[in-house]
């Protein structure tokens, strides 16, 4: 079961990780994504701009449907064509990104997908996600059911957090 995986990309060198479970599955008990990497992906996360440079890494299906732009960070390629991403910049100030995962959550997300398991940062990255339930409550308060329409940027952003917003 275990394989090492070798990333070297332009922010990682020589980087290795073992994959220690199978990929999609034994998640933790309290982290319960209603979206995988691919489905992300899929719908339009991060203007297009995620995981351009690192695809090898990752299996060939999460990228054959994903709406992706090498060149640039496009909020028309969000699912809901609103930006609503802070630059890499914002997330290191705030010290959330570790060296690990120099991309953030979302590339913590698609490793831990692929069966990689770090105990304290996935534990952290967990909590993280668990917070956004934030946003998810302005939605709910404020938003018709199904009114796509309404808090289009809270809305993106709960997708960027491998919840569907879609369905609130």
């Amino acid at each position: 079961m275990n394989r090492t995986i070798i990333v070297n990309d332009k922010m990682q060198k020589g980087y290795r990780y073992i994959i220690s479970e199978p990929m999609g599955s034994n998640f933790s008990k309290d982290f319960q994504p209603e979206l995988s990497p691919k489905e992300m992906l899929e719908l339009g996360v991060f203007g297009g701009k995620y995981l351009t440079d690192c695809r090898d890494e990752f299996p060939a299906s999460w990228f054959k449907k994903a709406k992706l732009c090498s060149e640039k960070h496009d909020p028309d390629l969000n699912y809901f064509q609103v930006n609503a991403s802070k630059p890499l910049s914002y997330w290191q100030n705030k010290l959330w990104i570790y060296p690990e995962d120099p991309r953030g959550w979302f590339q913590w997300y698609c490793r831990y997908y692929l069966g990689r398991r770090l105990p304290e940062e996935d534990q952290r990255q967990i909590k993280r996600w668990k917070a956004m339930v934030r946003h998810i409550s302005q939605i709910r308060k404020y938003c018709p059911k199904g009114d796509l329409s309404c808090r289009p940027r809270h809305r993106q952003a709960v997708l960027h957090w491998a919840y569907d917003s879609r369905k609130l």
